[in-house]
Formats: C-alpha cells, structure tokens, sequence
C-alpha cells in the first residue's frame, strides 16, 4: 500500500483497535467452529453425488459456460497447472489472514466490518454445506473433468474416505470465490489508491484455479457472491456509518436576530 492509501490522522484516532488477544480468540474460534462444523456434513456420499447431478444439469439447462472450457486453458502446459494446483492448496488462508492483520493493523474501523463480513458469510456457508453436501466437478464422471491436483499436484485432499481433515462434500457455496471477492472489496472500500481496482484480479484469477482446476461449479461461486452481496448489504463498515454521523447536519439553534425580533414583539405586546 502506498502513502496515497492512508487515511487522514484524525479519521484513524476516531475508531479504535480492537483488543489484539481478543481478536486472535475470536478469530481462531471461528475457524475452530467452522472446520468441527464441517465434519458434520462428511458420510453423505450418495446425496452429496445426487445432488452433484442436479447442479450439473442445471448448469446446462441455463447454458452456463463448461468448467472444460477452463479447465483446458490449464491443460496447455505441465507448469501452468502445476501453478492453478499451488494457487488452491497455499493462498486461501494466507491472502485472507494477511488482509484482516493489514486492515486490524491500519483500518482498524474496516477490520471490524470485514471480519463481520466474514464470519456471516463463513457461518452461511457452513449452513448450506450442511443442507446440502455436493460432490465437486473432479468427483463427478459425467463432467469427464481431470483431477488436476490428484494427476499433476500438490494436492490438500487425500482419499475422501481417509480425509478426516476436510469435507470434500462441501463444494457449494466456494469459501475460496467468496473470501477472495471479499478481500479485493474490503481493500477497494479501505484504500484510495487509483489502481485498488486491480485487487479485483484476486478473485478473478481464483475463480479461474477452482473452476480449471475442477473443485468447483460455476454455480458454487454464484451462490457464494450472493451470500456476500447480502451479507454486505445488511453489514456496513463502521467507517462509513461514522463519516455519515459526521456530516448529517446539526440542528441549528435560532438566528441571534431571529431572538430579538422575538424579544421586541413580546415587549410590544406588553406595552
């Protein structure tokens, strides 16, 4: 971020930071609560490939674009699949923990709508992959999509049936689409630079890897952009709700003259 980003000094004093420690519980609880919470959905097998199914066949029925179509763009090359596979496996985590250190550490006001974004969202989502387990594209034979992190790795998923760390049933909505969109907004709202727009690349460039890639449907970032979109429609930055109570305009007392044309017609009146 460059000197342009920076907020004025009296904005920063006006909000202040957030306990460090207790933010880091939080946080942590969080993602505590969501990887357990994601457990409950694994053993679904057969209704997680039904279901599979039925987003396969919608997708085509409203003429959405084939995952193939990505996904051979990636298959040009060994390197630039092996590139998409690290991509998925070691940014997911990293780019959104250094996204709220950044905005805790110099948008303290922004850090707090941000991580009530996503905990809304990551709550949301726990919800519907718990309603409804989906098989990603790789698993699904009529897709005729290639694992490419299974073929040309590294791979983060074992054997569904041995996986005990994740719920690979969990396709819908994408976490991975939904937080990326998240951080490229948060940092366009936190920051003022001319070229913030390019953050925009982030989730554009992991819609590509997830979808190429083959451990996501179109429809499980669609589903995940709207989650968003709602969950940003009913959570504003505190930032914003404070520079709009700064400028409401205040109620104005009488005009000095106002009081004395009051003062002389009571005078009169006694008279």
């Amino acid at each position: 971020m460059n000197a342009r980003t920076e907020p004025s000094e009296g904005e920063t004093e006006a909000i202040a930071r957030p306990p460090l420690v207790r933010e880091l519980l939080l946080v942590a609880g969080l993602f505590l609560v969501y990887k357990f919470g994601r457990q409950l959905a694994t053993g679904h097998t057969g209704e997680a490939f039904d279901n599979a199914h039925r987003v396969w066949d919608l997708e085509r029925a409203v003429h959405l674009p084939g995952e193939g179509s990505v996904q051979n763009l990636l298959l040009h090359g060994d390197t630039l699949v092996h590139i998409a596979n690290t991509y998925y496996a070691t940014i997911h985590f990293p780019a959104t923990a250094a996204f709220l250190v950044w905005l805790y550490l110099r948008r303290p006001g922004h850090y707090v709508w941000a991580r009530r974004v996503l905990a809304a969202v990551t709550a949301a989502a726990l919800v519907v992959h718990l309603a409804f387990p989906l098989a990603p594209p790789r698993m699904l034979a009529a897709a005729g999509l290639v694992d490419t992190a299974k073929v040309y790795g590294p791979s983060v998923y074992g054997p569904p049936q041995t996986d005990h760390l994740s719920n690979q049933f969990a396709a819908m909505p994408s976490l991975h689409f939904g937080w990326a969109l998240m951080v490229a907004i948060g940092l366009i709202v936190a920051t003022r630079s001319r070229w913030r727009w390019l953050w925009l690349l982030h989730p554009l460039l992991t819609l590509t890897v997830i979808v190429g890639t083959a451990n996501h449907y179109w429809l499980d970032a669609i589903v995940a952009a709207a989650m968003l979109g709602i969950a940003l429609a009913v959570i504003r930055p505190q930032a914003a709700r404070t520079v709009e109570a700064a400028t409401e305009p205040a109620q104005e007392s009488p005009a000095p003259a106002d009081a004395d044309a009051e003062k002389n017609v009571l005078v009169g009146a006694g008279r």
